[in-house]
């Protein structure tokens, strides 16, 4: 493992500053980078959270969100590994397991209308734009229908063959708002595109990577420390290669905790496999 050191991002300096008697709890919560090739190579979607939120404002971030009590419904139809090969992968639980894969699918739907689903094990749906998947997306964010029934009405599987498990961090101890968040991979399905914004972004594009990390380090953007470390870890491959380079792979559970070097704040992971 290498140890790296990160100067604190403006947006989190008043809460680390302000420090936290006890640590508040950690929700679960699931993310996904959906990836593309492009000319200038590989590409993910990334979206500015308004300037209004309460975790995060105006950082880029990928599609995701927490988990809800019913991405835990066992009855979701699912083809692809299986929650105990996921729980592996997370060291978890079976039944949280199932639950991050229906989250990150049902929140990266929601957000950007790309869908990993299909009629069955071989095929993904190659247009979600419709105006009745659109509205689909506004009823599953505003509560009004499950994800399962959702699936299910429209003679869907979810696909968690299309998914890889990339990385896992925990929000630091000092934020009021924290999350036990795991980082999933997944390439943008054919024909697919993404839909209208979502409300909780105030800006969204496909961006390559490697001009994302030069603009981090110019200032010019604002990413947390997991989605700038997944960024560049990300970047070393393609959108064919990225979910079978995620088989396999050794990840730890980071948890950055703060430093004062100098009289300058930072925060401080440990990067590297797992144990």
């Amino acid at each position: 493992m290498s140890l790296n050191r990160i100067p604190m991002p403006d947006g989190l300096r008043a809460a680390a500053e302000r420090g936290a008697v006890d640590a508040a709890p950690t929700k679960d919560a699931a993310t996904i980078v959906v990836v593309r090739d492009g000319v200038d190579g590989i590409e993910a979607y990334l979206m500015r959270r308004q300037t209004s939120m309460k975790f995060a404002a105006g950082f880029y971030v990928f599609p995701g969100g927490g988990v809800q009590a019913d991405d835990y419904d066992a009855d979701i139809p699912w083809v692809g590994p299986g929650v105990d090969v996921w729980a592996t992968r997370w060291r978890c639980e079976v039944g949280l397991a199932g639950a991050l894969v229906v989250a990150a699918v049902r929140e990266t739907f929601e957000e950007t209308g790309v869908l990993l689903a299909g009629p069955d094990a071989d095929t993904v749906l190659s247009d979600t734009s419709t105006p009745e998947l659109e509205q689909a997306r506004d009823d599953l964010e505003e509560g009004r229908i499950g994800f399962g029934d959702f699936l299910t009405d429209r003679g869907l599987v979810l696909r968690a063959d299309l998914l890889g498990a990339w990385a896992h961090w925990i929000t630091p101890s000092f934020e009021p708002r924290r999350y036990d968040t795991r980082f999933f991979v997944a390439a943008l399905p054919h024909g697919q595109r993404v839909g209208t914004i979502s409300r909780e972004a105030d800006r969204a594009s496909w961006m390559p990577l490697g001009q994302v990390l030069a603009a981090i380090e110019a200032g010019d953007a604002t990413m947390m420390p997991p989605t700038i470390a997944t960024c560049t870890e990300v970047a070393q491959h393609s959108a064919d290669s990225v979910v079978a380079a995620s088989t396999g792979r050794e990840f730890s559970t980071i948890e950055p905790r703060l430093v004062e070097i100098d009289g300058g704040l930072f925060l401080e992971t440990y990067l590297g496999e797992s144990s």
